[in-house]
């Protein structure tokens, strides 16, 4: 399990943003700003123009195509830096006080008051990032399934901003998160 030293207490700044892009080795970045939408379609690679990811497959946000959403996930730089950033020490010690059913519970809680409202508080920067000392596995999660910020979840998982989450939409944004986490924490329980 790749841990951070909790002994360790200077962060570095995230050195990658929400549209880097490092297409020589294969990691994108899909967020079309409206000038790019002229030229590029949802799924394609801003940068180079690489067309990897099928959007509207993913926005069927269903639980039973779950590999095909991560695989896409993987591609973008950013998705791609939390699927294999190294984990903090305090991050896994939570994990593994509250165990699968805590954090099932608790990443359903956090995702309905963060990122569940039609128009969340600070969206874009209420989730915590791995430099912060408050970030935890749902936070790790959030980041790498895009469940993060309401912007990321319409163009990840097509479910439209200005409106609050169904709670069906609320279980599967959960559901994502958990199958991060017992696939980034094999070992919990």
């Amino acid at each position: 399990m790749a841990t951070q030293s909790s002994k360790d207490a200077t962060y570095k700044k995230l050195d990658v943003t929400c549209t880097s892009t490092d297409c020589k080795s294969n990691l994108h970045c899909f967020k079309l700003t409206q000038e790019l939408r002229a030229n590029l379609v949802p799924g394609q690679c801003r940068t180079c123009g690489a067309k990897l990811v099928d959007f509207e497959r993913i926005a069927k946000c269903n639980s039973e195509d779950v590999q095909y959403t991560f695989q896409s996930l993987r591609y973008e730089m950013i998705r791609h830096h939390f699927w294999h950033v190294e984990i903090p020490e305090r991050a896994v010690r939570h994990a593994l006080r509250k165990g699968l059913m805590g954090l099932h519970e608790a990443a359903r809680q956090r995702i309905g008051t963060s990122v569940g409202a039609a128009k969340p508080f600070r969206d874009g920067a209420q989730t915590p990032r791995e430099t912060s000392l408050s970030v935890n596995m749902i936070h790790l999660g959030q980041h790498a399934t895009a469940s993060c910020c309401r912007k990321c979840i319409e163009y990840w998982h097509g479910i439209p901003q200005g409106r609050p989450l169904t709670e069906k939409e609320v279980s599967y944004l959960t559901e994502l998160v958990l199958m991060y986490i017992q696939e980034r924490l094999p070992e919990l329980r």
